[in-house]
């Protein structure tokens, strides 16, 4: 009797992002999975037993890599005030690898479409905004710092947009710039349009 081939987990999903990657979310299917993989369909369904539950994995495992990514770089900071929205910007400093954009891409048509995962992404958002606001000396201009970021971040990732090395640099030094900004309040009704 042969032994039993453990099936590395990790390397399940990422051949399953390398599939959302190439062929998109909605055309996401355990035997492409599998044979991305390199193991049987039976194998897949055993710790992912639908598509559903894949897809949630892949979103579930970005959210943890993402976490680690920023606590490791809040962690290299210190006891800074700022550490949540300085780390941020810190690992935005290198654009998205090329591969994760068409990841992201079609990941994120999925959290729209899927109203579970979609409350998931608003639910990391509530914490990391509320993280970012309540460890800021300035909440509002952490807070537009953050909108910043994530606009880049979301141009570059959705691949809608190319920035100079140069160029990000420029913009990520004055998003950091923001962090420290104490915006005053602006009443929109003064504002004269046309």
């Amino acid at each position: 009797m042969g032994r039993k081939r453990i099936i590395d987990q990790q390397a399940v999903l990422d051949a399953a992002e390398r599939v959302v990657g190439r062929d998109g979310a909605a055309n996401l299917t355990i035997d492409a999975v599998a044979r991305e993989a390199g193991v049987n369909k039976a194998s897949v369904l055993y710790d992912h037993k639908s598509k559903q539950a894949l897809v949630e994995a892949i979103v579930d495992r970005a959210f943890e890599r993402d976490t680690a990514i920023h606590a490791g770089i809040e962690e290299r900071i210190g006891l800074s005030d700022d550490r949540a929205i300085r780390g941020r910007i810190l690992a935005a400093a290198e654009p998205p690898a090329e591969e994760f954009k068409a990841v992201a891409l079609n990941l994120s048509a999925a959290l729209a479409l899927d109203e579970g995962l979609r409350r998931k992404m608003q639910q990391s958002q509530e914490r990391t905004i509320a993280r970012i606001t309540d460890t800021s000396p300035s909440p509002r201009g952490a807070l537009l710092a953050y909108l910043a970021l994530e606009g880049l971040k979301f141009l570059e990732h959705l691949d809608f947009h190319h920035f100079s090395q140069e160029d990000r640099a420029r913009v990520l030094r004055q998003i950091n710039w923001l962090v420290t900004a104490q915006p005053g309040e602006v009443d929109l009704s003064d504002v004269k349009t046309g």
